[in-house]
């Protein structure tokens, strides 16, 4: 009876001892940035396809970058690019968000001049083809071109502020290495490897941009942020996230690609940005489904107290 009653304090004690480890706060290490980095490391590793990350905390500076530099197609990061290329041109009164433009389907190769057409069964959006022959206003155009990915609009947009203006205020910027060459479905240009590029880092360094409000001015990156955030694609940096917690984000995506990138707000006025990439991928539900989960770790990382 002794040795019974010896035991259980002990097994009261230890029982105590383990609540206290799994109440949140309550001894347990904080997670550092290269325990994160080496959590990912592992998590992109065990998925087929290779992947770049870059965050970076708005306020202290601090980053997390892996294959930052790589090169990736932009697949449809590279209308946010053509967005501030357009609120710059507005700026400089070149033209105006309230423009009238013709909705038309053909375009020029930037190979040869010759035409290509655009039709909805390859487009995110099909209810602009309805409007051929029509006209919509430049701003109309963008937010389409950014909420839903409209080819269409996109191809319009770009046609009217120039592929080599987007990729010169991208250098104006700072970003060195995103190239805008192009409209969609231009497929000479695609054969001969004339294709919009990206690096996470880059696309980073705009949105960070936006974020601090020098895209532009502080009331053009507020108007852009905006409409970032009517996102309709949310499958991957939003989608674990909790409600609260506002996302002002782009994703692309053609054959074997998927991306986001974009502001994460916090509840408590912090923000941070977060690109994830990837590319030779073999399966888009599950590798949005890792973007989001890193996407996650990032989150509770931020919000540890």
């Amino acid at each position: 009876m002794k040795l019974l009653y010896r035991a259980i304090p002990c097994l009261a004690i230890a029982f105590t001892c383990l609540v206290a480890l799994r109440q949140p706060g309550v001894a347990q290490s904080r997670l550092t940035l290269p325990d994160l980095r080496q959590k990912i490391d592992r998590e992109l590793s065990q998925q087929t396809g290779i992947f770049a990350v870059a965050f970076k905390d708005v306020a202290t500076g601090q980053e997390l970058l892996i294959r930052e530099r790589e090169e990736f197609h932009a697949a449809s990061t590279m209308k946010t690019p053509v967005m501030i290329e357009v609120y710059k041109q507005q700026a400089a009164h070149s033209l105006s968000l309230s423009d009238s433009m013709l909705v038309k389907t053909e375009f020029k190769s930037i190979v040869d001049g010759s035409p290509y057409s655009l039709n909805a069964k390859d487009d995110s959006d099909t209810s602009i083809y309805r409007q051929v022959g029509t006209r919509r206003t430049l701003g109309s155009l963008v937010y389409d071109m950014i909420i839903v990915s409209s080819n269409l609009a996109t191809n319009l947009v770009i046609e009217r502020v120039g592929a080599q203006q987007v990729t010169q205020t991208m250098r104006d910027l700072g970003a060195r290495d995103i190239q805008v060459r192009r409209g969609v479905e231009d497929s000479k240009a695609f054969a001969r490897g004339l294709n919009n590029t990206t690096t996470a880092y880059d696309l980073m360094m705009i949105f960070d941009k936006l974020a601090t409000g020098q895209a532009v001015s502080p009331e053009a990156s507020k108007a852009m942020i905006g409409t970032l955030l009517d996102q309709r694609f949310n499958d991957a940096i939003p989608a674990r996230l909790p409600a609260s917690v506002k996302v002002a984000h782009k994703t692309g995506s053609v054959t074997g690609v998927r991306h986001d990138s974009g502001i994460v707000f916090l509840p408590d006025g912090r923000k941070y940005v977060l690109v994830l990439l990837s590319k030779d991928i073999s399966d888009d539900k599950k590798t949005s489904a890792t973007m989001a989960t890193v996407s996650e770790w990032i989150y509770q990382y931020m919000m540890q107290g």
